[in-house]
């Protein structure tokens, strides 16, 4: 650590396992309003119903959502579980403006887009775990999920400036309980999960829990399977009145058959059936392992000032081989034939102090966080030429042909490090009043090889990404706000290991936010505009530079919560015009933002029984609209939109045994729910059937 940002950090670290426990009287900036008096809402853990009220995600303090001057989308396990739903995807419709993006053959969750940016940005307890080839969350482990909406950068550094993700995990309670849960669906799909929580000693101060989970999924597509198993424990150490200590892992393993999608035929969608697999069934299945390990401990220094030190480990690997659609000629596709060997590790190291103290009038709620990242990818994939010789007919696909020869080597390394220093301050000015103030200082090595030509390229980067917002509370039930922010993020490496400079962003939004009905159901509707720089282009020699702009602006509305004790609701709809401000030949001026509706909506409610024989079980239907879209950065090809209906239920059979029944896509509707180009896109499923049984103990 001999740049000047890195011996700060050693030393800021020291000031703060040095500061002074003073007395000072505890300050409450945030009343929480819950439904139920017997519940009262953490940002780290369970959501009553619908509704969350608090969230941790935008400022990384535990505060009220109504008291963040930003938008931020939360959608709790209770939505996931009546769905009936394993990965996060169907979640995320429910979270407004957030569409799906390259999934990488089906293996991870690689890309989304918030607010018309694509990113790759996932977070778990605000550490990211996107890097490398991370597999697709399972919803085994998963508490709820936060979208925030907007550039991020003044707390969580390199990222894009349309939001992101953070999964936030279920941790111990006191309680000991066990919940089994086993499903079974269309195609072959069946999965059984598992949650152990037990006390490990009498006085409750270690508590420990265990969730696993276990599927094997066929497919609709042909030649498509997949297996998973996933284990995620997790302890919690009261050390002493002060002091806590919490650890949470994962280990992961899931094995999948490479699936880039279908063909557009002449850049039209339909002529091709949706189970038609234009890879190869001999190539077998790709793994993807990952293991992660996080330490968090948490110290008062006394009623005012916290200190919380934690460390987050990942690793993982990608292994095997796929053949793959490249361009689509006539009525086939040419296809070329890739091993892929890929390697990983990521550290990230944190320590913050929070603080609340009184200057005056004002109330303040600081934040000093310091944070050091180191990450190493290795990406071997070995391919073949892009050949028709090897390719397939999309009509009548004939398999079994001989592997092309291996022709490229693509032997790339990248390395970065990361030393940062977030500064936060939260501050009530009036009791209608609030503010936010926050800024990020951060330096970036970033390093890329190409161990083929062993050309290496290195590049060193100052950000300061700062972030301003306020709220202004007209009524109790009615807060307005308002506020800025940028983003910073290094390029990725070029295909000859290119380190190119960073994108940067700058965001505005403005909005209004509701709590109504008795604080039943809160909504939240935003104006933004997005501006991004230094997008990589390609200039009038060919080559790849970061020159390119884009701009996003939109309306965005959220909603969600209870409309009476029977009826719990929550929807979302986005309107976003997202295009290229600045382009080349090939994505030119004016072209719309890969993959980006114009319109899209989602609306679920459900009535649950409240009395007679009935009661405890509930009937529900979702509804989800996304409009047309880009299939193809600057080409012609369009994604179609499409509308889906899903209706669920469950029956309440004992008070611990409860039997569910999901119905998918009610009327079969045929729809694509992502591209890369016409030769790679994704099919959604067809109607289809899920039964499940929920025991607990």
């Amino acid at each position: 650590m001999n740049h000047p940002l890195g011996r700060l950090y050693l030393g800021l670290s020291a000031g703060l396992l040095s500061v002074p426990a003073t007395a000072e009287q505890t300050v409450v900036l945030d009343a929480v309003t819950v439904s139920d008096s017997r519940f009262e809402e953490r940002a780290d853990g369970p959501v009553q119903g619908y509704r969350a009220t608090r969230s941790s995600t935008a400022t990384k303090t535990d505060t009220d959502i109504r008291d963040t001057p930003q938008s931020i989308s939360v959608v709790p396990a209770q939505v996931l579980k009546d769905l009936n739903s394993t990965r996060i995807d169907r979640a995320l419709d429910f979270a407004g403006g957030v569409s799906r993006q390259n999934n990488f053959g089906g293996l991870t969750f690689l890309n989304y887009s918030v607010r018309g940016f694509t990113t790759g940005e996932l977070y778990k307890n605000g550490f990211a775990v996107n890097r490398g080839s991370y597999s697709a969350p399972d919803t085994s482990n998963i508490e709820r999920i936060e979208v925030l909406k907007g550039p991020a950068a003044s707390l969580y550094g390199r990222g894009d400036p349309g939001g992101l993700v953070n999964i936030v995990t279920k941790r111990p309670e006191a309680d000991v309980f066990t919940r089994f849960k086993a499903s079974a669906g269309s195609w072959d799909r069946y999965r059984s999960s598992l949650d152990v929580n037990t006390p490990l000693n009498d006085d409750g101060s270690l508590l420990s829990r265990v969730n696993l989970a276990v599927e094997d999924n066929g497919s609709f597509r042909d030649h498509v399977d997949s297996q998973r198993r996933i284990v995620s424990p997790s302890l919690s150490w009261q050390l002493n009145p002060d002091t806590q200590l919490f650890v949470d892992a994962e280990f992961s393993r899931t094995e999948a058959v490479f699936d880039r999608g279908i063909a557009a035929v002449n850049n039209e969608l339909g002529s091709v059936k949706r189970s038609t697999f234009l890879g190869e069934p001999n190539d077998g299945r790709i793994r993807n392992d990952n293991q992660t390990l996080d330490l968090a401990l948490e110290h008062y220094l006394n009623d005012s000032w916290k200190l919380r030190l934690a460390n987050h480990y990942t690793q993982g690997s990608l292994n095997g081989d796929s053949s793959e659609a490249s361009r689509v000629v006539g009525t086939a596709v040419s296809r070329f034939y890739r091993q892929r060997d890929f390697e990983w590790n990521d550290n990230i190291t944190q320590a913050e102090l929070h603080g609340r103290f009184e200057v005056g009038n004002w109330q303040h709620q600081t934040l000093i966080g310091l944070e050091y990242e180191n990450y190493r990818n290795s990406q071997k994939y070995p391919q073949s030429a892009t050949s028709l010789d090897y390719g397939l007919d999309v009509y009548n696909p004939v398999y079994g042909q001989p592997k092309p020869a291996i022709v490229k080597a693509n032997d790339f390394f990248e390395r970065t490090e990361s030393y940062a220093l977030n500064l936060q301050d939260q501050i009530v000015f009036t009791e209608r009043l609030r503010g936010l103030l926050g800024v990020r200082l951060e330096h970036i090595e970033q390093t890329a090889q190409n161990r083929t030509t062993q050309v290496s390229n290195t590049q060193e980067k100052d950000a300061v990404t700062p972030r301003l917002g306020l709220l202004y509370q007209l009524t109790p039930q009615v807060g307005v706000f308002a506020n800025a922010s940028t983003s910073f993020k290094p390029n990725g490496i070029g295909t000859q290991g290119e380190v190119y400079t960073p994108e940067k962003g700058l965001g505005y939004e403005t909005g209004v936010k509701l709590d109504l009905f008795d604080s039943r159901l809160g909504a939240t509707i935003a104006l933004f505009q997005i501006d991004k720089e230094n997008v990589i282009t390609t200039d009038a020699n060919g080559d790849s530079i970061a020159a390119g702009k884009a701009r996003s602006q939109g309306l965005d509305v959220q909603f969600s919560g209870q409309l009476s004790d029977a009826v719990r609701v929550i929807g979302a709809y986005a309107y976003i015009d997202a295009e290229v401000t600045k382009g080349d030949a090939n994505v030119p001026k004016g072209s719309d933002l890969l993959g980006i509706p114009q319109h899209s909506g989602s609306l679920m409610a459900v009535y649950e029984f409240q009395d007679g024989a009935l009661r405890g079980a509930d009937v529900g239907a979702a509804a989800n609209y996304v409009g047309e879209r880009s299939g193809l950065a600057g080409g012609d090809f369009r994604l179609p939109g499409y509308s889906t209906v899903d209706l669920l239920a469950h029956y309440k059979a004992t008070e611990n045994l409860t039997l569910g029944l999901n119905l998918n896509n009610l009327f079969d509707r045929t729809y694509y729910e992502r591209s890369y180009n016409a030769a790679w896109v994704m099919p959604g499923d067809p109607r289809n059937i899920s039964l499940s049984l929920a025991l607990s103990l």
